[in-house]
């Protein structure tokens, strides 16, 4: 079709997840809670390894940096969604939604390498210790986060060039609460084959590439925890992984299900509990997967919040 002969999008409208309006009385309460659990959970997280000296390590440095994109990367969608339904707005205007859908893959993508980055931090911790301290240097470690924004930044910036040139005609609703890569290029009127053949190829290697680097490091983990003489220690040990890998088979496990899984298994409706899944629930959960089971990091939580503790 030619959407030059057409009257152009220019805002497009959000549905958001329900139209029942007990539902979506229901859903706003839900979803503000776990957006202020997130938040203050992640935002604690930070101040905690900020205000002890104890913590000032590679680990705690990559865990505080997860925290503050997670906080960022929640931001992106739920604030709108809120006050889309507080002020009874759906629209979003298309320079807007771009905006949003940069800095949505933005933060997904950095969360997507600093993923890879502590699973490879905990790789060298517990099978190299005796190099740990050379290996993971500070210089290191500042490089890997920057190289991970830049590299994200780079990534979406190509996305959101290609989206940028598409034209929208007559629909424009999303069924959606944000916008959302994949309703936006079924709403196009232009070819779009370019813009999901990037996302199959050149999207698809910077998700799997860190999935491939945290697996392969966990299966070396997992090799040098089964040497571990103590029943208690390899229960510990396997109880921590497990839950870490619990939220990142959910992060992406529902990342792949959306955006890399034939187009005839797509529905709205899954599409949206997928992405809820990995935008909304995925950065509640980690600070309490990251920190529940760490005594110093609970410990430095502690003194954060005024109440008195051992030194650890």
């Amino acid at each position: 079709m030619n959407g030059a002969n057409q009257s152009r999008v220019s805002e497009f409208l959000l549905l958001g997840l329900s139209r029942q309006p007990q539902q979506q009385q229901l859903l706003f309460l839900l979803f503000l809670i776990m957006y202020v659990a997130t938040v203050l959970g992640n935002l604690l997280i930070v101040l905690a390894i900020s205000a002890d000296s104890c913590l000032h390590t590679p680990m705690y440095f990559f865990l505080s940096t997860l925290s503050f994109t997670d906080i960022c990367f929640s931001s992106t969608t739920v604030p709108k969604m809120l006050a889309n339904h507080i002020l009874g707005i759906q629209t979003i205007s298309f320079p807007g939604c771009l905006t949003q859908m940069y800095f949505l893959f933005e933060f997904t993508d950095m969360d997507n390498f600093f993923l890879a980055v502590m699973a490879y931090d905990r790789f060298v911790a517990l099978c190299h210790p005796l190099h740990y301290s050379t290996e993971m240097t500070h210089q290191l470690c500042v490089l890997l986060v920057i190289g991970s924004w830049v590299t994200a930044n780079l990534n979406v910036l190509l996305h959101t060039l290609l989206m940028a040139q598409l034209v929208f005609c007559a629909d424009n609703v999303i069924p959606h609460f944000f916008c959302d890569i994949t309703p936006l290029l079924k709403l196009s009127c232009s070819d779009t084959h370019l813009n999901e053949m990037m996302i199959l190829t050149e999207g698809a290697l910077m998700m799997v590439t860190p999935s491939v680097c945290i697996l392969t490091s966990y299966i070396h983990i997992t090799d040098a925890v089964l040497r571990v003489p103590s029943t208690d220690g390899k229960w510990k040990a396997f109880s921590t992984c497990g839950s870490h890998l619990a939220v990142v088979s959910l992060f992406y496990g529902t990342i792949f299900a959306v955006y890399f899984s034939p187009s005839s298994s797509h529905s709205a409706e899954k599409d949206t509990v997928a992405t809820v899944l990995y935008t909304v629930v995925t950065p509640m959960l980690n600070p309490f997967i990251y920190s529940l089971r760490n005594r110093a990091l609970k410990g430095a939580l502690r003194k954060v919040t005024g109440r008195k503790t051992c030194s650890y």
